[in-house]
């Protein structure tokens, strides 16, 4: 009978736990990777014990570099920016314009507390009313304070989807025809070469004037403002994923088209058996393409729509010429920047779902 030695059976199961450690790691980095944090990985193999010296390289390069040139960046626009004036006086620094998002956040704090207290009179008012039988009386109001920086915020996200959705739901049918048919193609491919540089500010004042026409009502759903934000966003951003989904519809595999007609399949189970499938890495990138377009047609459109989104405070702070307007402008920039590379990342999160693509 043999015996196990105790020292190697515990290694072994060491080694085992160590094994199942770096696998979870490495499946981990996919995700890390979409989302733009794949410093995470070396740091956790670094902790597990895998070679530190060269997971300490893998760090510097990943996160000490890029936190390096956010340092470089951050001390040149300190040194550069008290050295340029304008007509509403320095151009602000990191701190100065630090200062603003504190004081953005205190105001939203403050209009926050204002909604809770006109709430909860409200309630007051009204439960008074129904205990004297008063039922008929009963009124709600909504809060008509002004709109807080984090309101502004929502309210983009809003248009800029509700625009992407709407060109989603055009283009990606209208992209699959085109790549399904030549003749189709050959119809919208001359439209498509006119209107897609045409640049929001030229759309907008067509838009408004269609929007203003035949949306009347006062009560509706959607504001104007809204509408025409979302429509300008919509007719300058599906242009990506039009063009990706024809192109990846159209290069699919032709041995996968001839066993659709080997087997007879009906169009819709030959769309979403055969050409979809192939097809969605281009389409989302299509989708990426146009979702970053639309973010950035959005704040113009809102600036000259009034729509109360970022484009607007930009506006109003670019009109209001105080001391403070520059720095806050500067603070919605850096949010818009910041927005932006999360929605990419989003996209690029639902992408990894749906496809195998590796393309970073």
């Amino acid at each position: 009978m043999t015996t196990v030695d105790p020292d190697f059976a515990t290694q072994a199961a060491k080694d085992a736990r160590r094994a199942r450690l770096f696998t979870r790691i490495n499946k981990a980095d996919a995700w890390f990777k979409v989302f733009g944090i794949a410093w995470i990985t070396p740091l956790l193999k670094a902790t597990a014990g895998d070679n530190p010296r060269a997971q300490l390289k893998d760090i510097w390069r990943l996160l000490g570099v890029p936190m390096m040139s956010i340092a470089g960046f951050l001390a040149l626009w300190s040194v550069l920016a008290p050295t340029v004036q304008t007509s509403l006086g320095a151009i602000p620094g990191p701190l100065a314009v630090w200062e603003q998002v504190e004081n953005l956040h205190a105001d939203a704090n403050r209009e926050w507390a204002k909604k809770a207290a006109f709430m909860e009179r409200q309630d007051d008012r009204n439960a008074k009313l129904v205990a004297a039988g008063n039922e008929d009386q009963v009124k709600f109001r909504e809060f008509t304070g002004k709109p807080t920086y984090y309101d502004q915020i929502w309210t983009s996200i809003k248009t800029v989807f509700f625009g992407f959705l709407i060109g989603t739901a055009i283009a990606v049918p209208l992209g699959i025809a085109m790549g399904l048919s030549p003749t189709t193609n050959a119809a919208f491919n001359p439209l498509i070469q006119i209107f897609k540089p045409v640049s929001p500010l030229a759309w907008l004042p067509i838009v408004t004037m269609v929007v203003s026409a035949t949306y009347v009502t006062n009560d509706g759903m959607f504001s104007k403002s809204f509408l025409t934000s979302a429509i300008t966003v919509t007719l300058c951003s599906l242009w990506p994923t039009l063009i990706n989904t024809a192109l990846g519809v159209a290069s699919i595999d032709k041995d996968l088209v001839n066993v659709g007609k080997v087997l007879k399949l009906g169009t819709w189970t030959k769309i979403t058996k055969l050409v979809l499938p192939s097809a969605l890495p281009l389409i989302f990138t299509g989708l990426r393409l146009s979702l970053g377009v639309g973010w950035m047609v959005l704040i113009a459109a809102e600036m000259l729509a009034q729509n109360p989104g970022l484009g607007k405070f930009v506006w109003d702070e670019f009109q209001n010429g105080s001391s403070q307007s520059l720095a806050k402008i500067m603070v919605a920039v850096l949010t818009i920047g910041i927005i932006g590379f999360m929605l990419d990342r989003m996209m690029f999160a639902i992408q990894s779902l749906f496809t195998f693509s590796t393309n970073r």
